[in-house]
């Protein structure tokens, strides 16, 4: 049982005119037949809100969240009171969310919706829910506890994956940025012969075909298939950097997540690796229909070593488990041109055997700091110091390039786009192996 604050104000006046009697006497009376009026309403309260069970509670999500995306918790209300009773609503979150503030207020018979944005991966736990319901007099309040404690666990982001999934189906992945990509050169696989429609390129006209025919016909040809797409994350320190409240890794995880469906859904086959020390949580290309589950499962558990990231363990497990040419999309990042220098003997290993694509991070907030216009001396100092990591970031790109070894430098908020549109890019240009 909780006291309202509407019981204390009332209590309070009481006392004031009772004790207002001892100077002018009929208060006395008038404050003591208050007084047995209050007493009275206070049983009667209690009697409204304990003489049954009146507030049920439950909580209705999903069984995973999705690590970095909006997730929505639904609570349901039922009430038996024979009054519509006024309710405050407490859940009990993950401790995970650092929210003190999940509290409603809310009528009976109705269903609360709010939404939990998680920022890191891993088994989240509610706990009860906690109703406050208070009768029409509001004199006292009683708290039911409902609901079961439920764990839930924070995958890398599926409802992106989803997202795409649907736009996909309906051909509109350009609105996330996917652009459509125009086939370079003859890197295909021949399909068909078919007739020439208004808009076919003509030097894919078939003459021999044409001939026996007496119209135009064309060949029609697709992208190789089956090609072998592996994403490769770096989980050591260099990822652990945030933006916008999730890690580097983070980003990496989701974007291998979305890759690897879209090359499945463009028939290769999709690899993982992820590797600090050694070359670990490694699955081999595939493209079945549950093999999506297992990257799921996979990156699920992937968490940083906080160690420095060893190359050359990297080539080594790399030309021990993938035998096959490959397109190896690898996530990590560089502090500079010289950390770069560190990696690239082994970068240029990796290139002899395999298409290398080395995915890094623009640092979109210092960006737009050194855009900001200078205003003190320090200013001055500082913009220098951001226009120098910026420009070595450039010349990183250069170099890589310099030495045969493709690259993407990203702002994390749009890993996913563009890292998509890099791999079309390299399908559509034969690339891919």
């Amino acid at each position: 049982m909780y006291i309202t604050q509407r019981f204390y104000i009332i209590l309070t006046a009481l006392i004031l005119l009772i004790g207002s009697g001892y100077w002018f006497s009929p208060m006395f009376n008038i404050g003591r037949a208050l007084l047995a009026l209050f007493l009275v309403a206070v049983v009667a309260d209690a009697t409204l809100l304990w003489h049954k069970r009146g507030i049920t509670a439950s909580r209705r999500c999903a069984d995973r969240f999705s690590n970095g995306d909006n997730n929505r918790v639904l609570i349901d209300l039922g009430s038996s009171y024979p009054f519509s009773p006024k309710l405050t609503v407490t859940d009990e979150i993950p401790h995970q969310f650092q929210q003190r503030n999940i509290c409603f207020k809310a009528q009976p018979n109705s269903t609360l919706t709010y939404e939990l944005r998680p920022t890191q991966r891993g088994v989240f736990a509610f706990g009860h829910i906690r109703v406050f319901a208070r009768s029409p007099l509001a004199l006292l309040e009683r708290r039911f506890t409902c609901g079961e404690p439920k764990e839930v666990k924070v995958y890398p982001s599926y409802l992106m994956l989803h997202q795409y999934e649907l736009l996909a189906f309906s051909n509109r992945l350009n609105e996330m940025g996917i652009k459509r990509i125009r086939r370079i050169g003859n890197n295909t696989d021949f399909e068909q012969i078919k007739d020439y429609v208004q808009g076919d390129d003509y030097r894919t006209i078939n003459w021999r075909a044409t001939a026996r025919r007496s119209h135009l016909m064309v060949n029609v040809y697709q992208d190789e298939k089956s090609q072998q797409v592996f994403n490769i994350i770096d989980k050591g320190r260099v990822m652990q950097q945030a933006f916008h409240n999730l890690t580097l890794l983070d980003y990496a995880i989701n974007a291998s997540l979305v890759l690897s469906y879209v090359a499945m859904h463009k028939d290769d086959k999709a690899g993982l690796g992820t590797f600090c020390n050694t070359l670990d949580s490694f699955l081999t290309a595939q493209k079945s229909p549950g093999h999506m589950q297992n990257i799921l499962e996979t990156l699920y558990n992937v968490n940083t070593d906080f160690g420095e990231s060893d190359f050359s363990a990297l080539v080594d497990g790399i030309r021990l488990h993938i035998t096959k040419r490959s397109l190896i999309i690898l996530y990590t990042n560089f502090s500079g041109e010289v950390s770069m220098r560190r990696q690239l003997p082994y970068l240029k290993q990796l290139a002899r055997h395999h298409r290398v694509l080395v995915v890094f991070f623009a640092d979109a907030e210092l960006k737009d700091y050194a855009e900001q216009p200078a205003k003190t001396s320090e200013d001055y100092y500082r913009h220098v110091i951001a226009e120098k990591f910026i420009y070595e970031q450039r010349l990183v790109v250069n170099t890589l390039k310099q030495n045969g070894i493709l690259c993407l430098l990203t702002t994390p908020d749009q890993l996913s786009v563009n890292v998509i549109n890099k791999y079309l890019e390299l399908k559509a240009r034969g690339m891919v192996n």
